[in-house]
C-alpha cells in the first residue's frame, strides 16, 4: 500500500502509529479474544473418544476459511464501503437501505429488519462482556489451580467495576486501549507461531478441502460444531460500526497486516498444540504459554477483555442514541464525556440494564462454556440482517445488477444462514437468552415507534391548523408583550397545543414567537448549511425546522443563539420555552393491542423530559398539561 493510499491522518507520521493503535483499541478487541473460547468450544464437539487429526484440521481450517469469507471479504472488502457519510453500522446502513427504497411495503421491511439487527446487537453487548471476562480469568484455574473457587467472584468484580467507571469516559483510558491490544496480538501471535515451528504440518489447514472433508465426515455433528466455529468471527460486525471513527482504511490496514495474520497463528498454534498434546483439549489457549508465562498472560487477557467488552458498551450507547433519534426508544439521558469527542457518550439506563444482563449471566451460566451456548445466535442474526441490507445498498445505490448483487449476497445469506441455523440447535442451551432479549427490545421499539406515530396523528387531528391561526391573529386583538415565546411543536403545519393553551389562560402573546420543530435525518451528522429552515410566518413570528443527524445529540439553546445569522435576534435571557407536557391515557377505543399501549404509557413515563433531552435550562421553561386519548 503506498503512501498516497492512506488517509490523510495516516500520511503524517506523527499519527500514523496513533490512529493504528486507536483501530486496535476499539475495533479489534471482541474478534481479538476470541481465541480465549473459540477453538477450545468447537473442539469440545468432538472430544468424546479423543479428538483426531482430521477433527482438528477440519476446525481449523473452517476457522480460517470463516476469517477470510466474513470477515475480510463481505465486511472488510464489501459491506465497509456502503457508510453512511463515513458512518457504518446496522442503523447507518438501514438508513441507506430506506433512502433509495421508495417502495412503502419495502421500506417497512427494512426498517423491520434493521431494528431487528440493532436488537440482537445489545443481546450480543450483554453476552461479550460475560464470556469474555469469565474466560480470560478462568486461566486463573490453569496458571494458579488454588484459586478456581475465586473465578466467579473476581469474574463479577471486574465486571463491576467495569461499568461503574462508564460515567468517567472512555478518552483519558482510550489512549492505553491501543497499545495494550497491540502487545496483546503480539503476544497472541507469538504463542501460536512458537507452536508451528514445531508442528509446521498444522498449516494443511489452510486448504478448504479440510474443512469440506469434516462436513463431509462428520455431517451432524460438524453442523452443530458451526454454532461453536462462528465464535470466531464474534466481532465482524465492530470493523463496520466503528468505521466513523477511524475511516475504512485503516480498519483494512490493521485487519490484513496484523490483527487477521497474528489471529490464525494463534488458532493454529492452539490446533498443533492439541495434536501433540492431547491433554491440552483443558484450555489451549493458555497451555500455549510457558508455565512461567501463564499468569502474565491471565492477566494481560483480562484487560483485553475487558477492552472488548469496553468498546462493546461504547457500541450499545451509540445504538441507544441512534435508536432514541430515530423514533424507536423514548428519551434517555444522554452525558457527553469529552469536551471534544461527540461519539463519547454515556448513557445511565443503558448502562446499569446492561450491567444487570450481564451480572445475571455470569451467575447463571458460571463457566465460558456454558455461555458459548448462549453466544452465536445474536451474532449471526446480525450477519443476516447486515446481508439483507446490503443487497438492497450495493443494487440500488451502486448499480450493482440484479444477477451479481443476488449472486454475491445470496452466497453470504447461505454461509450467514447456516451458521445461525447451528446456532439454533443451541436455544435449549441458552440460546433463549438473546433470543429473549432481541424479542423484548423488538416490542418495546416497534411499540414506541406506533405508539409516537399514533399520538402525533393525533395531535395533528385535534389541532388548528397555523394558516387559520396567523390568518386570524391580526382581528384577535391579541395583546402582545416583550420577550421571546419557543414553542415546540412536532408539526410545523399546526399551532402548538402549548401556544392555544397560554392564549386561552394568560390571553398574552410574545412580541418574538419561535414554532421550532426538532427532525431527525437519516444521516449520522447534518451539515450545518442543512441545520436550519427559517421561514418569517408574521411580524415578529418565525418558523424553526432544525435536522439533526441520528449520531447528534440535541442542543437547543446553543442551536438557537446561531440563528441570529438568520436575523433572529436571540437572548438567552428574555427567552421562554413552552412545552405542552402531555398526559396519555387509554381511549375509549384503543387503536393499539392492550399490550402494547400499556408499553407505550410505561415507556412514556419513564422517558427522560424534553427539558433534559433538549438540554432547556430548566428555569426557563413554562408546562402547559395536556390530555392525549390514544
Amino acid at each position: 500500500m503506498t503512501a498516497d493510499a492512506l488517509p490523510a491522518a495516516m500520511r503524517r507520521p506523527g499519527l500514523r502509529i496513533s490512529v493504528l493503535m486507536g483501530v486496535l483499541g476499539v475495533v479489534y478487541g471482541d474478534i481479538g479474544t476470541s481465541p480465549l473460547y473459540a477453538f477450545k468450544a468447537s473442539l469440545d464437539h468432538f472430544k468424546n473418544g479423543g479428538v483426531s487429526q482430521a477433527a482438528v484440521l477440519g476446525i481449523l481450517s473452517l476457522i480460517f476459511w470463516s476469517l477470510i469469507l466474513i470477515v475480510t471479504v463481505k465486511y472488510v472488502l464489501l459491506v465497509m464501503h456502503a457508510d453512511n457519510r463515513g458512518e457504518g453500522g446496522i442503523l447507518a446502513l438501514m438508513a441507506l437501505a430506506l433512502r433509495v427504497t421508495t417502495n412503502e411495503t419495502s421500506r417497512r421491511v427494512l426498517a423491520i429488519v434493521g431494528v431487528v439487527g440493532a436488537c440482537l446487537f445489545f443481546g450480543d453487548g450483554v453476552i461479550t462482556p460475560a464470556i469474555s471476562v469469565l474466560s480470560a480469568v478462568e486461566g486463573l484455574e490453569i496458571a494458579a489451580p488454588s484459586l478456581q473457587e475465586f473465578v466467579l467472584p473476581i469474574s463479577v468484580a471486574v465486571i463491576v467495576g467495569l461499568f461503574a467507571v462508564q460515567s468517567w469516559g472512555t478518552g483519558g483510558v482510550g489512549k492505553v486501549f491501543g497499545p495494550v491490544m497491540a502487545v496483546w496480538f503480539g503476544v497472541i501471535g507469538l504463542l501460536g507461531l512458537s507452536e508451528i515451528v514445531r508442528s509446521p504440518s498444522i498449516l494443511a489447514a489452510l486448504s478448504p478441502t479440510y474443512a469440506v472433508a469434516l462436513m463431509l465426515h462428520y455431517k451432524v455433528l460438524a453442523f452443530v460444531a458451526l454454532g461453536s466455529i462462528v465464535l470466531a468471527v464474534t466481532g465482524a460486525e465492530a470493523l463496520y460500526a466503528d468505521m466513523g471513527h477511524f475511516g475504512a482504511k485503516p480498519i483494512r490496514l490493521a485487519w490484513l497486516w496484523f490483527v487477521l495474520p497474528c489471529l490464525v497463528l494463534n488458532y493454529f498454534g492452539q490446533g498443533a498444540l492439541v495434536l501433540a498434546e492431547p491433554a491440552a483439549m483443558e484450555n489451549p489457549f493458555f497451555l500455549l504459554a510457558p508455565a512461567w508465562l501463564r499468569l502474565p498472560l491471565v492477566m494481560l487477557a483480562t484487560v483485553a477483555t475487558v477492552i472488548a467488552s469496553q468498546a462493546l458498551i461504547s457500541g450499545a450507547f451509540s445504538i441507544a442514541r441512534q435508536c432514541m433519534q430515530l423514533g424507536y426508544l423514548p428519551r434517555m439521558t444522554v452525558l457527553h464525556t469529552s469536551a471534544t469527542e461527540e461519539g463519547q457518550i454515556y448513557v445511565p439506563q443503558v448502562n446499569m440494564a446492561l450491567l444487570i444482563g450481564v451480572v445475571l449471566l455470569v451467575l447463571a451460566f458460571k463457566t465460558s462454556d456454558n455461555l458459548a451456548a448462549a453466544y452465536g445466535i445474536a451474532v449471526t442474526g446480525t450477519f443476516i440482517c447486515t446481508c439483507v441490507l446490503a443487497a438492497v445498498v450495493f443494487r440500488r445505490q451502486f448499480h450493482w445488477s440484479r444477477a451479481t448483487s443476488l449472486t454475491v449476497f445470496g452466497f453470504f445469506f447461505v454461509i450467514d444462514t447456516l451458521f445461525f441455523a447451528a446456532n439454533a440447535l443451541k436455544v435449549p442451551e441458552g440460546g433463549w437468552v438473546p433470543l429473549v432479549l432481541a424479542l423484548a427490545l423488538m416490542a418495546l421499539m416497534t411499540s414506541w415507534k406506533r405508539g409516537r406515530d399514533l399520538l402525533l396523528a393525533r395531535s395533528k387531528q385535534d389541532s388548528l391548523p397555523l394558516t387559520s391561526f396567523l390568518a386570524r391573529l391580526p382581528q384577535s386583538r391579541t395583546v402582545r408583550v416583550p420577550g421571546m415565546a419557543i414553542f415546540m411543536t412536532g408539526n410545523p403545519d399546526y399551532v402548538p397545543a402549548a401556544l392555544l393553551h397560554n392564549l386561552k389562560h394568560n390571553k398574552v402573546l410574545h412580541e418574538k414567537v419561535l414554532f421550532v420543530t426538532v427532525i431527525n435525518v437519516d444521516e449520522p451528522e447534518t451539515m450545518s448549511s442543512d441545520r436550519f429552515e427559517v421561514e418569517e410566518l408574521a411580524p415578529g413570528i418565525h418558523r424553526v425546522i432544525m435536522h439533526y443527524g441520528f449520531m447528534e445529540s440535541p442542543n437547543l439553546p446553543r442551536d438557537i443563539a446561531a440563528l441570529r445569522s438568520h436575523g433572529i435576534d436571540f437572548d438567552p435571557m428574555q427567552a421562554s420555552y413552552f412545552l405542552g407536557r402531555e398526559t396519555l391515557v387509554a381511549a375509549t377505543v384503543p387503536k393499539l393491542p392492550l399490550w402494547r399501549l400499556w408499553l407505550f404509557l410505561v415507556m412514556a413515563r419513564n422517558a427522560v423530559s424534553a427539558v433534559e433531552f433538549f438540554r432547556i435550562p430548566s428555569d426557563r421553561v413554562v408546562e402547559l398539561g395536556v390530555r392525549v386519548a390514544i
